[in-house]
């Protein structure tokens, strides 16, 4: 089986395009091929697949098998590839996702895409519909203890849930130990994603991310756009911002009119392999 393993600011994926291969497990597939040392190493699967309501489909699956609802450098990483490998040559497209459709604009020059900006739809605060076992209408700065000490969260969903924490510094945070906590906290009957946020200026943020099903990892496009959420609501910043992540940086853009949140960032490739397992 013939993959792309390709990575969003270091948030990286294993890629296979569904119009030329065959996944039938792809939760185990996942499980297996995401491995380090023993397998491709990743922070998970994606699969390339057809649409009938969109351009192209994308479904992920996270390092331990789980299936997640959207991931925006995997998005990105996606236009860039259909776009390079001449599957389209429309650099506006949409793309199915288990959070519903969502669009990409691609920046491209000479058959090249160097930048894609990913609308990440609206953010949802109700902890209904976030699978945050709470009442009322918002999760806003919510104490809750771990390990004896207070922390203060906002949930928002992004096509899938996230537990926004801000702090003085991420790089001092715990994140192997503490993450795990919140992500399995029964408050989260689905598990959360979590992310510890600086805020350096009222236009410029910092984030670690725990990812839900993969450990700490490099980047997380929906966290980043739940944090710049929380961050506004919690009169923070701007709603227009740059998010320094470990592995490089995001802009991310909150828009009042449609309640949109849009991402902008780069996507490259790593390289291209055959899975014989």
């Amino acid at each position: 089986m013939r993959f792309t393993k390709m990575h969003g600011i270091g948030n990286d994926y294993i890629f296979v395009n569904c119009f030329e291969e065959v996944v039938e497990d792809p939760e185990r597939l996942a499980l297996v091929m995401s491995q380090p040392h023993f397998g491709v190493g990743a922070d998970g699967l994606v699969l390339i697949e057809s649409s009938e309501t969109a351009d192209f489909g994308m479904r992920i699956f996270n390092a331990d098998g789980s299936e997640a609802e959207m991931c925006g450098n995997a998005a990105r990483c996606i236009g860039k590839y259909v776009y390079e490998r001449g599957m389209t040559r429309k650099t506006g497209l949409t793309l199915e996702t288990k959070s519903g459709i969502r669009l990409l604009e691609l920046t491209a020059e000479k058959g090249k895409v160097s930048r894609i900006k990913v609308d990440m739809g609206s953010p949802e605060l109700n902890p209904r519909n976030i699978a945050v076992d709470l009442p009322g209408e918002i999760v806003l700065r919510h104490r809750l203890q771990i390990m004896g000490q207070n922390w203060y969260i906002t949930c928002v969903n992004m096509g899938n849930p996230h537990c926004v924490i801000f702090v003085k510094d991420p790089e001092a945070i715990d994140v192997a130990t503490l993450g795990p906590m919140f992500e399995n906290h029964p408050l989260f009957p689905r598990r959360t994603n979590v992310e510890f946020v600086r805020v350096i200026r009222r236009d410029v943020l910092q984030m670690r991310v725990w990812e839900r099903g993969a450990g700490e990892t490099l980047a997380c496009g929906t966290g980043a756009a739940a944090a710049l959420v929380a961050a506004v609501l919690s009169g923070l910043s701007d709603r227009t911002i740059q998010m320094k992540l470990t592995g490089g940086n995001l802009e991310l853009s909150w828009n009042a009119e449609d309640n949109h949140v849009y991402q902008s960032g780069p996507a490259e490739y790593v390289f291209d392999g055959k899975w014989l397992g």
